[in-house]
């Protein structure tokens, strides 16, 4: 062990750290909107304009990709200029990107906005991720989890108001003055925000972690590397998949206005199991996250990724009872949110932080290749006239996951951390 890393493993936390994880948390909530709050735009766009659904959609796309494969080349920044700048970049684009919108007559107005919506959101995004990994190496899945969940839930604060505005008759003001506020939010966060110090972080003492900092080029030479992009792309297509199509799913199986009555309210069971997809999603990161903190990820993925693999399964053999399509459903999207909280935090772990933007960049590119592969489950509907073949492939992904967790990934995990010298931890079982 270097005697930088000694220090780092005897050094004592600040305090000063959960300030930090909560800034972070706040930037993530001020930014979801770009993506959570777009659908209540669309069909007012439609009805001013009279373009095409699918049409004003592909701005949606658009952003996703943006978002997603621009990454690794704002890892490089995070790492070559600290957060705070990055941040800020990030806090500009995302309020010009609706501001954009605000004033846009033309569809390419509306994918111009996503371009920098997708720019400013991968911004923090990738920011916020990277210093929650870089100040918790203790607590990785915890702070990586809490900061995922600000994004996965912060659109619920907004939601109403936004709706509220849009009803009021001008969805142009809403984007206007929802742009000023969000990316106003971001850059005063941006000002506080700052990376850790060597001497206030310390190393887990129940999950095994690299005392040394894999450059990019390094970490992509890893076997483990390309393991847990493969377990990354089909966890996340197999979500993305579900979520897509769950509409769609929910009308086939004859239980979308199904009246779910819990006695002091009743919803129809797809508008239930969508808002129980904002909540569990936002449970599902932290959650998962803290215990892989104390069990290990390898195992805790396993359990995750089986319990969504099952949950598919049954929900395509029971889904056509509305009951059984609410609770299933809910267990599917508890058990998909915390991918974003277990592969950063595996990534730290193995290749260390200081060079974790550029490689967690490249891993998180996985989302990106999984939403690629969506369209495929139209596709295996229309060859098998059934969504049961779409949700088993599903099911099949998460569990190939599953069992490459704890018999490809963790003996890889053993050896790579084996020849960098790290000792097991004595309180996780191996």
């Amino acid at each position: 062990m270097t005697s930088s890393a000694a220090i780092r493993a005897e050094a004592k936390p600040t305090t000063g750290r959960w300030v930090q994880l909560a800034i972070g948390v706040v930037c993530m909530v001020a930014a979801a909107n770009i993506q959570y709050a777009w659908t209540l735009f669309v069909p007012e766009i439609q009805k001013t304009f009279g373009w095409d659904r699918a049409a004003i959609q592909v701005a949606f796309t658009i952003f996703v990709i943006v978002q997603t494969w621009l990454t690794p080349i704002e890892g490089h920044f995070i790492d070559k200029y600290g957060p705070s700048r990055v941040v800020m970049v990030g806090g500009v684009a995302t309020g010009l990107a609706w501001v954009v919108n605000s004033y846009a007559t033309s569809l390419a107005g509306f994918y111009l906005g996503a371009v920098i919506g997708g720019i400013g959101v991968g911004c923090v995004y990738a920011t916020c991720i990277n210093n929650a990994l870089k100040w918790f190496p203790d607590k990785r899945g915890l702070a990586v989890g809490l900061t995922a969940g600000g994004y996965g839930a912060g659109s619920a604060l907004t939601i109403l108001p936004i709706a509220k505005m849009i009803d009021a008759g001008s969805y142009a003001q809403a984007f206007f003055t929802f742009g000023l506020i969000q990316g106003s939010i971001i850059l005063l966060a941006a000002i506080f925000m700052r990376g850790p110090g060597k001497e206030e972080v310390k190393f887990s003492t129940t999950v095994l972690q690299t005392r040394r900092d894999y450059t990019l080029q390094e970490a992509l030479g890893t076997p483990v590397f390309w393991v847990m992009l493969l377990m990354f792309t089909c966890t996340v297509t197999g979500g993305l998949m579900a979520v897509a199509q769950l509409g769609v799913i929910a009308t086939d199986l004859g239980v979308k206005n199904f009246q779910v009555n819990l006695y002091f309210f009743a919803m129809a069971a797809l508008p239930f199991a969508l808002m129980l997809d904002r909540i569990m999603n936002g449970i599902s990161r932290p959650l998962f996250g803290w215990i892989s903190d104390r069990i290990g990820r390898e195992k805790t993925m396993f359990v995750a990724f089986s319990m969504e693999g099952i949950g598919i399964v049954a929900l395509g053999y029971f889904g056509s009872n509305p009951w059984a399509f609410v609770i299933l459903s809910g267990i599917v999207f508890l058990a998909w949110g915390e991918v974003y909280s277990l592969f950063s935090a595996t990534a730290a772990d193995t290749f260390g932080s200081k060079h974790i933007g550029k490689i967690y960049g490249v891993l998180y590119c996985a989302k990106g290749l999984a939403a690629l592969f969506v369209p495929v489950g139209n596709l295996l509907m229309q060859a098998t006239g059934t969504w049961a073949s779409v949700l088993y492939t599903v099911a099949a992904l998460d569990l190939v996951a599953a069992t490459l967790a704890l018999t490809v990934l963790r003996p890889m995990l053993k050896q790579h951390h084996a020849r960098n010298g790290v000792l097991n931890p004595v309180s996780v079982g191996h």
